[in-house]
């Protein structure tokens, strides 16, 4: 029994392990099998989701589990009970909880404070790291690999791009180039738990904060400019974001790279629509990936995978 609440609870192992094994289902999902065939799996979200969600509900049932569905009122938590009580109590009923609350990931470390249920961090306010790994699975299908790949990263510092930043960092030779507008940049703290990855595995990071001088990549990433349970307070947010918007011209000093955006996506703001149609995307094929991930990830978390 494990829990994925950051990518940081996992070693470099396994989260190559992981991603390979998102990678081989991508190939061919027939050989999932049933490993979590007599298990229960609870499914609580209380902020909005249509891929993640869909993603661990379809992937527990292909992989043998039945689900129990929990929306935003569903629980006690409402009436006063508290985390760490209503994880003890959830644990003697399910094998694993994928939790998304967009809040603080101290919640999930309550709730799995307890030695029978997996939890799994389907999004907190800091990190989406299940995220990351559909990310890495689509990168490691379409390029063969994840070592050696460049990565520009355009919009803001939010839990996608953070998760990014922890996964991307500790596979050797990887590039990840941040251009995040000024004020709306990775959390200090994430960006030096990236740094250190990075210089254990002969990686780089790089944060900046405009747009002169961009370097040639293999991938163009965004996300969409208000993420899950955000607000900005800075009324004139969108002048400041404008500058970072991917457009076709963005190929002209990287004529080969591919797109790809975790969605949902606001056409015309982050992204025009010419490129998130355009024969360089791969956005929908990373959010199919997320179901291969999350499958991955649900083997993981319940010692049913190939190690």
């Amino acid at each position: 029994m494990r829990h994925l609440i950051s990518l940081d609870d996992l070693t470099d192992e396994e989260l190559r392990s992981i991603v390979a094994r998102a990678t081989t289902l991508a190939r061919d999902p027939r050989q999932a099998g049933g490993p979590l065939s007599g298990e229960v799996v609870g499914i609580y979200f209380s902020k909005t989701s249509t891929r993640t969600r869909t993603a661990f509900s379809s992937g527990a049932l292909r992989l043998g589990a039945r689900i129990v569905s929990y929306g935003p009122g569903d629980l006690q938590l409402n009436t006063g009970e508290t985390i760490a009580d209503t994880g003890r109590v959830l644990s003697t009923m399910l094998d694993a909880l994928v939790v998304r609350t967009a809040g603080d990931p101290a919640e999930l470390r309550a709730m799995a404070d307890q030695k029978r249920m997996s939890v799994v961090n389907a999004m907190t306010a800091d990190e989406h790291p299940t995220q990351a790994l559909a990310d890495l699975t689509t990168m490691a299908s379409r390029f063969g690999r994840v070592d050696g790949l460049r990565v520009l990263y355009l919009g803001e510092g939010n839990n996608s791009a953070a998760a990014l930043a922890l996964a991307l960092t500790r596979f050797p030779g990887t590039e990840l180039q941040l251009r995040t507008p000024p004020g709306y940049g990775l959390d200090p703290a994430v960006l030096a738990r990236a740094r250190s990855h990075a210089a254990r595995h002969r990686s780089s990071i790089v944060e900046r904060h405009d747009m002169d001088d961009l370097p040639p990549c293999d991938v163009v990433y965004t996300t969409r400019w208000e993420t899950t349970g955000t607000t900005k307070p800075d009324p004139d947010w969108r002048t400041v974001f404008a500058p970072f918007q991917v457009t076709r011209a963005l190929w002209r000093t990287s004529p080969d790279a591919v797109f790809m955006h975790d969605l949902p996506a606001h056409r015309g703001e982050e992204v025009t629509a010419e490129v998130l149609d355009g024969r360089d995307s791969i956005a929908f094929t990373q959010a199919e990936n997320k179901m291969y991930s999350a499958m991955a990830a649900l083997e993981w978390c319940r010692g049913k995978d190939s190690a």
